[in-house]
């Protein structure tokens, strides 16, 4: 058998591994999006930015918006330019479904990679990789659309080759996991901690490596080096993005700065609530919950392999999604953002990684080219009693997380989005009461602005004929057949067209409340009584209450011609 033969084999399993989690994802995002109906803000937001790309009446790369890093919205394009043929693409947020279903796979694929690469035992590694992509949350947020599964992909396949370079000292995978890590930035700004601790860890692997017979200027330019094939691709990201927006906008980083960013969305919505020692216990149950053997095995595997002197490994996962733990827990704390679950998904492929450490690799971890400071991995021939033994362990450990994490996603504290998940959209027998009514609101978001969209069609109007600010409205304009009619932030004469709707033809401005966010909506910026009495430029024509928990009661007003 060839070489390439060989090669090809082996990529079976893992070509077999990624259709199973994709076919998972793709049918638990069909169900809850398509099928329930139960959309998130964020996702349906980037399938709008997408669509605005392509699909609006002024079409440009730009219209993707600058408060969230790109590529999320940037890869769903290709499925989105198929809307024009089959609306319920963008209408149900389907390209969002298949974006997060695809990366997610990808997540599954490499943590099963790991196992792979150390040559575990078959048992083990896809019995850690099952129950990784059956993991609550790992299934949720692989079919929702959201950031989330992109994110988990670039950190599992960086923390992957992390580990190889560690024993390999292959160049490649250093290259590999800095790409993977600055493409992780596009996705979400936390890449920021993953990177540096990425490349703490390898300035600290490097150093260790260090030759006695060097001199020690030789040693540093080295770890020098190493770090920087870690950390540059995430600096080239920051710094293209930043100029980019700068450059457009005004804003070079407009999440943090800007009206519509994440510091103004806290802002507005009043702070995060509860104090200190509220907020802290918020991340701790939170990060435990989803995977309670995390601190327990993390302590116990680690300390093992410091009495092996074989820590690095294990140092990689820790450090890379700890610190996206660390930073989310941070920000909360601190009152810089909200109080979501899916912030500290990161725990699951962390504890799952860690458990598969927790077992000895049984062959050299594959390298193209080995470099010079080589160090294979540490190769055992534990006994079949024992192997059987820490299989079982860090199996049920691993385990434990599915029941623990399924149960947290039910507390309406802990997790208010995924609570309604659970009591409405797959009809949870426990919830009752007050609880169901809130989870219901919840479970409703954006249909209010489905109906909005819908009775807009229905009237037939022509191109640039609604006015409306994408900061609430986004969901419309997702669910319209014809985006075309509306005028939005995005498009270059959107301030001529704000400031005379009537000379340019506008027949209806979509209005919110001017409290909460509804302050930086940019048609009350210009018209602050507009919601209340027409700014003298438009009559009421139709209030839509909004039945979702949070979302604004819409008018409808009809500009008044000239």
């Amino acid at each position: 058998m060839t070489s390439e033969a060989v090669r090809r084999r082996r990529r079976r399993p893992g070509a077999a591994v990624f259709a199973a989690a994709l076919i998972l994802f793709l049918v638990a995002g069909w169900f809850i999006t398509v099928d329930r109906q139960f959309l998130m803000g964020d996702a349906l937001s980037r399938v709008q930015s997408a669509q605005s790309v392509i699909f609006s009446r002024d079409p440009h790369v730009a219209a993707i918006g600058f408060v969230f890093t790109p590529l999320t919205a940037l890869i769903q394009l290709p499925t989105v330019a198929l809307a024009h043929a089959f609306t319920w693409i963008t209408a149900d947020a389907v390209s969002g479904v298949v974006m997060s279903a695809v990366f997610m796979a990808g997540a599954v694929y490499h943590v099963w990679g790991v196992g792979r690469d150390r040559r575990l035992p078959t048992v083990c590694t896809v019995a850690l990789t099952i129950l990784f992509a059956v993991h609550p949350m790992i299934v949720f947020y692989g079919g929702n659309g959201m950031s989330e599964a992109p994110f988990l992909f670039f950190l599992c396949w960086a923390v992957r080759r992390l580990i190889r370079w560690v024993d390999s000292d292959d160049v490649h995978d250093l290259v590999t996991a800095g790409i993977c890590l600055g493409l992780a930035y596009l996705t979400r700004y936390d890449a920021v901690a993953a990177t540096a601790a990425a490349a703490a860890v390898v300035g600290v692997v490097s150093l260790q490596r260090r030759s006695p017979l060097r001199p020690l200027r030789w040693c540093i330019s080295r770890v020098v080096v190493d770090m920087a094939l870690v950390v540059a691709p995430a600096v080239v990201a920051f710094v293209a993005w930043a100029a980019t927006s700068w450059l457009i906008t005004g804003n070079a980083l407009a999440q943090f700065t800007s009206e519509y960013g994440n510091s103004a969305i806290v802002s507005q919505a009043g702070g995060t609530p509860g104090d200190l020692l509220q907020r802290i216990a918020f991340v701790v149950v939170d990060a435990f919950l989803l995977f309670p053997a995390l601190l327990v095995g993390v302590v116990v595997i680690g300390a093992r392999r410091i009495t092996l002197g074989r820590a690095a490994p294990i140092g990689v996962p820790v450090a890379v999604f700890g610190a996206v733990l660390v930073f989310q827990g941070a920000s909360y704390v601190t009152g810089a953002t909200f109080g979501f679950l899916r912030f500290y998904i990161a725990a699951v492929p962390l504890g799952v990684v860690v458990a598969m450490l927790a077992l000895s690799a049984r062959s050299p971890v594959p390298a193209r080219r080995p470099g010079r400071r080589v160090r294979p991995a540490e190769i055992r021939r534990p006994t079949a009693r024992s192997q059987v033994i820490v299989a079982t362990i860090v199996i049920a450990a691993t385990a434990v997380s599915l029941p623990s994490a399924w149960g947290l996603m039910a507390s309406q504290r802990y997790a208010p989005q995924e609570a309604a998940l659970r009591a409405t959209v797959l009809d949870d027998a426990t919830a009752t009461g007050v609880r169901v009514d809130k989870d219901r609101r919840v479970a409703q978001s954006f249909s209010t602005e489905r109906q909005i969209a819908e009775w807009l069609d229905a009237q037939r109007l022509p191109s640039g004929s609604v006015l409306v600010d994408t900061l609430y409205g986004f969901a419309i304009l997702a669910r319209t057949t014809d985006p075309r009619r509306f005028v939005i932030p995005s498009d270059q004469d959107f301030t001529q067209i704000l400031n005379d709707p009537a000379r340019f033809g506008i027949r209806y401005i979509l209005a919110v409340p001017r409290s909460g966010r509804g302050v930086t909506d940019a048609v009350n910026q210009r018209y602050p009584t507009l919601y209340g009495d027409g700014a003298r430029i438009a009559s009421l024509d139709l209030e839509f209450p909004n039945v979702a928990d949070d979302l604004p009661t819409w008018r409808v007003y009809r500009v008044t011609p000239d």
